[in-house]
């Protein structure tokens, strides 16, 4: 979210010094603009990180820069941006050392932008700096950290200069205001909640990382049939492998003394350029109309998506052919189908089966206390 533009009298002090003092207040506040247009635009995590280093240059003239950001359990950056730089300097950039150095000067903790010369100790006792950025010619820099709203740690914002003394305190601080702007264009969660957002009346949601790793889902809470290692989830990345980029099913939802409704689950697979950064949206959203399915139908269909025979089913299930045939010609006059494959098609279509793997496991109750 853009933070609230600051008074005139204040833009001139976050003004850089080399700027005319008329056109202070005014630049300040294009800039500002010109930003939170590029955190509303559809674009990739690329184009939009390409777009705000073209602004923050008319904040601190650098001579190379770099937008990146840090993956859930990962230790090394992933660049979206990034230009000026040397083959040895880009290799000790995508490598660890620099979250190590991050977390040496305070960037992975504090909001505020630091140059070389905020530091209590000499830049040359940065490992990364006296390496390699200082033999490729940089004798100046300012960089800052990228932070969700709750504090997460996004990645960084650093500024290279081959000039002593480029960075004024007032750009510094400038760049401390538009950090905020900038982690929100380029945060791959806030991204993903923008297309959950399309998901009529999804009511829960999660982001699942590469790793597995179950990520908060910005603007939606989470779900207890989301936790790590729910049978959802796990349902969920069967579902996704088996199919395009989207899925839909249903999933029990147990409440008290062994009551039962279904809930609708939405599986959407991550945009291409976010990819690094996440792997899967799990929504949670109203069943929607079951078109009559009895909570049995729901489970024959489950296995019907997968090509199950009558005897193969009736074996999972616990009861006879017999009986599976008949749920199986109810489906059928249910979906207005004219054959249990066209019945399986429009079930998958519509998102109308439970998952064989959910059939039998329930989920726990809901205990009184919760409620």
């Amino acid at each position: 979210m853009l933070p609230r533009r600051p008074s005139v009298m204040s833009l001139g002090a976050l003004m850089p010094s080399d700027l005319g003092a008329e056109a202070l207040s005014v630049k300040t506040a294009e800039i500002l603009t010109e930003v939170a247009g590029i955190v509303a635009v559809v674009g990739t995590l690329a184009e939009r990180a390409e777009a705000l280093l073209t602004q923050v240059r008319r904040v601190v003239r650098f001579d190379a820069g770099w937008i990146a950001l840090l993956p859930s359990e990962q230790n090394s950056h992933v660049p979206l941006a990034r230009s000026g730089y040397d083959e040895g300097v880009c290799g000790y950039l995508d490598s660890p050392s620099v979250l190590e150095d991050a977390e040496q000067v305070g960037l992975s903790r504090s909001r505020r932008p630091i140059r070389g010369r905020d530091l209590l100790f000499p830049l040359s006792e940065v490992p990364g700096w006296a390496e390699y950025l200082e033999p490729a010619g940089f004798r100046d820099g300012v960089s800052a950290g990228l932070f969700t709203p709750e504090g997460h740690y996004l990645g960084l914002l650093a500024l290279h200069t081959r000039a002593v003394d480029q960075v004024s305190e007032a750009a510094r601080d400038l760049l401390g205001v538009l950090a905020t702007p900038i982690a929100s264009a380029v945060d791959p969660l806030r991204s993903l909640a923008t297309i959950a957002g399309m998901v009529h009346q999804a009511t829960a949601g999660v982001v699942l990382a590469p790793s597995g790793a179950v990520l908060t889902l910005p603007g939606l809470p989470d779900h207890r049939l989301l936790e790590p290692g729910s049978g959802v989830l796990a349902a969920a990345a069967a579902q996704l492998a088996e199919g395009g980029p989207h899925s839909s099913f249903l999933a029990p939802l147990p409440g008290l003394k062994g009551a039962e409704t279904h809930v609708r689950i939405t599986v959407l697979a991550a945009p291409t350029d976010l990819e690094l950064f996440a792997a899967t949206v799990v929504l949670v959203s109203p069943a929607g109309d079951l078109h009559g399915l009895t909570r049995r139908e729901l489970q024959v269909l489950g296995l019907l998506v997968t090509g199950a025979s009558n005897e193969r089913i009736a074996a999972a299930l616990g009861i006879t052919a017999r009986t599976v045939a008949a749920h199986v010609d109810h489906v059928r006059a249910k979906l207005a189908a004219s054959s249990r494959t066209a019945a399986a098609a429009r079930a998958l279509r519509l998102g109308l089966f439970v998952p064989s793997p959910l059939i039998g496991r329930p989920e726990a109750p809901i205990p009184h206390s919760a409620l």
